[in-house]
């Protein structure tokens, strides 16, 4: 038998052709999309109905997607996030969904840090003024003497708090699941509520996944409890802030800053005020940048992949 396949994966597609041998070995007929950031709902409706299997990555997978796709057999998503994918419905029709835990830890880990640092020693703004032939000394200050809260202390939140521990910083964390005391034992990070951990933080690394507890869980009432010099960074996913609750206290004074990887609506819009602020940094959804984590989550991709198209 053979299997038809859609690679609309957008990492993925870059490196298909060396995996060709390899889909044609084992029955598989591939038809690699034409996608930027994903494909949405109305994109996939017209073409899903012919594949066994999908190879995807942050596309809008939504009961009328899978209502309309009677071959689909497995939703092999390239990376960790489903949370565009309703995979309980799709279990419902017998569709597996498959994924690659702790994806991302170290690339995303790294991001976090580079985030705290670039904020807490002001060196983007330095490099900034001296480029524009300004010679000014912009205060810093360094970790030992800040506080870093973490909120969801699984596997990147983990990654976080061990890269700060040998910096000093006094380290808080929440989740609303048990967190492994071998974490709590290593790192020191004393576990403590939401309000309490933004009330006192620095820095508040937003490291939790999208899930209906999760969703705007950064909003007014939130930032309203910061610090007015602290600093919010979020490499999660966009919709656990609430971008417009952020714009908002980010024009009011109320906080000192945010860096972001993730968006609510990705690309980030070109009329975004975020886009003009000086507090703020930005990237396009890239803090799983690894070449070598890359190659594992293709391999393990496709391994989820085939196994769902022989189930």
């Amino acid at each position: 038998m053979t299997w038809n396949v859609l690679i609309s994966a957008p990492y993925m597609i870059p490196v298909v052709d060396r995996f060709r041998p390899w889909f044609a070995e084992n029955g598989i007929e591939i038809t690699v999309a034409d996608v930027n950031e994903r494909l949405e709902e109305e994109d996939l409706l017209p073409i899903i109905g012919r594949y066994h299997g999908i190879v995807c990555g942050d596309d809008r997978i939504t009961p009328a997607v899978i209502d309309a796709a009677p071959n689909l057999k497995i939703i092999s998503k390239w990376g960790t996030g489903i949370d565009s994918i309703d995979s309980v419905y799709a279990a419902t029709k017998g569709i597996r969904t498959g994924r690659t835990l702790d994806a991302f830890t170290q690339p995303v880990g790294d991001t976090q840090l580079g985030y705290i640092l670039s904020f807490a020693r002001r060196l983007p703004w330095m490099d900034r003024m001296m480029k524009a032939g300004v010679w000014d000394k912009i205060p810093g200050r360094a970790l030992n003497e800040s506080t870093i809260g973490v909120v969801g202390c699984g596997c990147t939140g983990g990654a976080t708090l061990r890269r700060a521990r040998p910096f000093g910083a006094r380290l808080l964390g929440c989740d609303i699941k048990e967190v492994d005391p071998a974490l709590i034992a290593e790192t020191g990070v004393e576990m403590t509520g939401l309000d309490r951990l933004l009330e006192e933080s620095d820095f508040v690394s937003v490291c939790c996944d999208l899930n209906p507890t999760s969703f705007h869980l950064m909003s007014d009432a939130q930032f309203k409890r910061m610090k007015t010099t602290a600093v919010v960074i979020n490499t999660g996913r966009g919709p656990v802030v609430d971008e417009k609750a952020l714009v908002r206290a980010l024009q009011a004074g109320e906080i000192g800053g945010a860096a972001l990887d993730v968006f609510e609506d990705e690309p980030l819009p070109a009329t975004s005020p975020l886009r003009s602020m000086d507090n703020v940094m930005l990237a396009p959804h890239n803090s799983n940048s690894s070449p070598k984590a890359w190659e594992r989550i293709h391999h393990s991709t496709l391994k989820n992949l085939l196994d769902g198209l022989r189930a």
